[in-house]
This record gives structure tokens, sequence and C-alpha cells, in this order.
């Protein structure tokens, strides 16, 4: 069987929104909820941290020098990765909720953040 002349209309533009498209429907028209989107490394990363750092509160391990030796990783990683600690609360949960800014990568965390939770917000949550 041939369907000749068929046409589907769909009310939608399309944006392109820091490299990504996104599908922008009229006003009043339902959408579903977006999916969570999940970043499996960003979350490796935080339970890594949280962990390593509650080894090294319960002397597990003397400092962060110990624990890198012990995992063969060198001691400016894992200071830099212990960092991931002091992330604002609502920041980690929405990371492991997968409710983060696409944009968000664990080497942007990495590469410094303040420690004061507003401006983590201001800098991270764009």
């Amino acid at each position: 069987m041939e369907l000749d002349g068929l046409s589907i209309r769909i009310p939608m533009m399309l944006r392109r929104r820091g490299g990504r498209k996104l599908v922008i429907v009229p006003d009043g028209l339902k959408t579903s909820a977006p999916q969570p989107a999940f970043d499996p490394v960003l979350i490796n990363a935080l339970v890594r941290a949280h962990h390593w750092r509650r080894e090294i509160e319960s002397g597990e391990f003397r400092s962060a020098s110990e624990l890198a030796a012990h995992e063969n990783l060198t001691d400016s990683f894992v200071a830099r990765m212990l960092c991931l600690t002091l992330l604002a609360p609502d920041i980690t949960q929405a990371i492991l909720e997968g409710r983060h800014p696409k944009g968000l990568k664990l080497a942007t965390l990495l590469r410094g953040m303040p420690l004061a939770w507003e401006e983590q917000r201001r800098l991270f949550w764009t």
C-alpha cells in the first residue's frame, strides 16, 4: 500500500544553544518533562572524592599524599579531586540527579573552583 501526499505537521522550531539543537514548542502545547542527563564521569568522580575524604578523615590514610601513593596517582590529581567535596550541596545533588547544566564537565571543576558556594553557583550554573 502506498501513501502519496501524506504530510504531518508538527508545530515546533529548532534552535541551536551551546552547540546542541533544542526543540521549541509553541506556548500552550504540552511537552513531556525533560529526562535527566546523568554524567557517569562526574558522578564517579564525586563518589571517589567523597570516599577518599572519608578514608583520610577516618585515619586510614594520614594525608592526601599517602592516599595518592596507595592509589598510584599523583598528589596533584588527588588534591584536585578532593576539592570536589567542597562543591555546594545543591550542585552535588543536581549532578547526582542528572539535573546539572549540560556544559558542566569534570575538567571544568578540576581546573579550580571557588570555595564560596554562591560563587560556584554563579560560575557553574549558567
